[in-house]
Order: C-alpha cells, then sequence, then structure tokens
C-alpha cells in the first residue's frame, strides 16, 4: 500500500446565485491507501480503482478534512455514478445503483473541528452473484452551511472520490484504445483548436489526459505543449472527441502536430500536418503532404516534398522547367537529323 492524495472541486447543492455562507465550508477528502499492484498507476493515486472477484472484500481508508474556521458536522456516504457521453457523471443526492449496495463507510457521521481531519474506512463488499464488468460510484463528504441575509437557504457543499470497480473473475478487463485523425478548428471566438476522437477499445472506463505539440510551423517556429481539456471520461466500447484549445496568437500554419494522450499507464500518440482555418468555427482535416516526382535536366531522377500552400507554385515552376527541358531536348533532336534528311517520326 502507498499513501496518495487528492483534491477534487467542491460541488455546492441547491445554492441560489446570491446567497453566501456565513463561513466558506470547505471540506476535502483524500485517498490514503492504493492497491500494490496498481501502485505505478497515477490514476488509481486519484480513485478508488480495483479489480474484485465476486466475493471479495476490500477495505480503503480515506481522510476528510475541515478546511473551515468553525466546527462541521460531515456526512460521508456512497453514491451512485455513470459513465457515458465523454463524461462520469454522478447522482443526486443519495442516488443508488448496485454499486451503492455493496459499499458502506464504518462512521457516516463525523464531528470535525476547524483546520482538522479525521478519517473513515470504506469497505466494499462484493456479493457473488454481482453482475460482471465495470461499475462505478463516488465515496461523499458532505457538510451543510447556514446562509447569512435572512435568505433561508441552506448551502450543501460535497468533496467526493471516484470508484472504479472492474468485477470478474481472472485478472482485470484491459485498458485500450486508438485515436482518429487531428482535425485542426478556428472556434467561433477566434481560438485555433485541436480535436481528435478517442476509441475506447478495453474494458475499463478511461480518464484522458495529455498534451499537443506543434513543430516545423512558419518560419520554423514551434509551440506548446499545450493541455488536453480534462474531463473526458470514455466508456468501454464508446468514442468521445478531445478538443485542445491553443492561444489566439498561434498562427495558422502549417504546422506538424503530435497529440500524446494517456488514462492511467496507457498512452498513445498521433501526428499530422495541419493548418487551422482563418474563418471562425470552421474546421480542416490533416493537410496531407504529397510526393511529386519530377527529372531535373541534369542527374538522376528526383522526389520533391511539396506541402501546403506553396504546392501549386512548386508543382508549375517544376512543370515548366521540365517543358523547357523537352523543347530543348526536341529542338537538337531535329537540327541534327536536318543534314541527313527528312526527320523520322
Amino acid at each position: 500500500m502507498i499513501v496518495a492524495s487528492l483534491l477534487l472541486a467542491t460541488i455546492t447543492i441547491g445554492a441560489s446565485p446570491g446567497a453566501r455562507a456565513s463561513d466558506d465550508g470547505t471540506i476535502g477528502v483524500r485517498l490514503m491507501e492504493v492497491t500494490d499492484s496498481l501502485r505505478l498507476d497515477p490514476r488509481a493515486r486519484q480513485y478508488l480503482i480495483d479489480h474484485l472477484e465476486p466475493g471479495a472484500t476490500i477495505d480503503r481508508r480515506v481522510e476528510v478534512t475541515n478546511n473551515g474556521d468553525e466546527p462541521r458536522r460531515i456526512v460521508v456516504y456512497p453514491g451512485a455514478a455513470t459513465v457515458g457521453k465523454g463524461h462520469f457523471s454522478f447522482g443526486e443526492s443519495h442516488a443508488v445503483n448496485e454499486l451503492t449496495t455493496w459499499a458502506s463507510v464504518d462512521r457516516s457521521v463525523l464531528e470535525v473541528a476547524a483546520h482538522s481531519t479525521d478519517t473513515v474506512t470504506v469497505r466494499v463488499t462484493v456479493p457473488t452473484d454481482a453482475s460482471p464488468g465495470e461499475h462505478y460510484g463516488v465515496i461523499w463528504a458532505e457538510t451543510a452551511s447556514s446562509a447569512n441575509g435572512g435568505t433561508g437557504v441552506q448551502l450543501v457543499n460535497r468533496v467526493g472520490i471516484r470508484v472504479y470497480l472492474d468485477i470478474g473473475p481472472g485478472g482485470p478487463a484491459p485498458s485500450a484504445f486508438t485515436m482518429s485523425d487531428i482535425v485542426a478548428r478556428r472556434m467561433d471566438d477566434g481560438r485555433p483548436a485541436m480535436i481528435t476522437t478517442v476509441h475506447n477499445t478495453g474494458g475499463r472506463a478511461l480518464d484522458i489526459t495529455g498534451e499537443l505539440r506543434l513543430a516545423d510551423g512558419p518560419g520554423g517556429l514551434q509551440a506548446g505543449p499545450f493541455d488536453a481539456r480534462l474531463g473526458t471520461t470514455v466508456a468501454p466500447g464508446e468514442s468521445d472527441p478531445v478538443t485542445v484549445f491553443l492561444d489566439p496568437l498561434v498562427p495558422a500554419g502549417p504546422w506538424k502536430a503530435t497529440i500524446t494522450l494517456r488514462s492511467g499507464l496507457v498512452e498513445n500518440t498521433l501526428a499530422a500536418r495541419i493548418r487551422f482555418p482563418d474563418r471562425p468555427d470552421t474546421q480542416t482535416g490533416p493537410v496531407r503532404e504529397r510526393l511529386l516526382p519530377f527529372l531535373p535536366l541534369d542527374g538522376p531522377a528526383a522526389i520533391a516534398l511539396v506541402t501546403g500552400t506553396g504546392a501549386l507554385v512548386a508543382a508549375l515552376a517544376l512543370l515548366a522547367g521540365r517543358a523547357a527541358h523537352l523543347r530543348h531536348t526536341r529542338h537538337g533532336r531535329h537540327a541534327r537529323r536536318a543534314g541527313d534528311g527528312p526527320a523520322q517520326e
């Protein structure tokens, strides 16, 4: 086991736009233990991830922190979650699913002093008839704050640790994904963006992170890395887009774009020549590099690599040169034959 830390955003439930709590009500949670076989997986340092056989039981310690200036009553409980359409989505309040019926905490209510911590143990007991596959949930820590100003509105803050449990005999289902072509886009606000689609070809949900690097740009420019937009969770068998937003000052290109995406220990890289469109709210596919053969005036045949906006000019120049070469050759051949009689076809 190793100790790992986690800081998740606070979810505020049922607050009116103008309501403010008498203190910030900030609480935090962190997972204190990681399955030994997953100790190198960065996702396992953030989330409760494991593979369990039917009938198995695990215990995991979770630290709960009160960052406020007042003592707080904090309720800890398991909640339902789903994965689909590119998102890890949690249910409202104490929503249940199959996983929540397996999970429990040794203490569901904590009285935590200001700027202090406490610890609970989460137990997951998988029944022998549990359905196979990956199950999703959240271990929530929740606290209520009173509102001032006489509004009567109560703020409820909760933070949580995602749970990904793969159920079945033998080893865990594999994690794997592929990536589609890179698409360059100009957003409606003028920002350039790059989009690729991730196809989850494995048996586990993927939490995608990564970065984009640009090279061989105008004048030899390089740019990046630019972080992929976080929050993309791809369910097994599904495909979802991953977007990288760039600075508006990045030139249109063309560029050699290289994007690297990862989920846990699984990583893939895709590269292509791209050019960002000039008009807002439009997109283009990769710029395809073409190999154009030509014959120089002297020497062996060569290959010219023509790419992007210079392709037409370069091609015309090459054709003009070849045409001049052919005219010169034909003129010489006819001149030599003139003294020997009629030219032969």
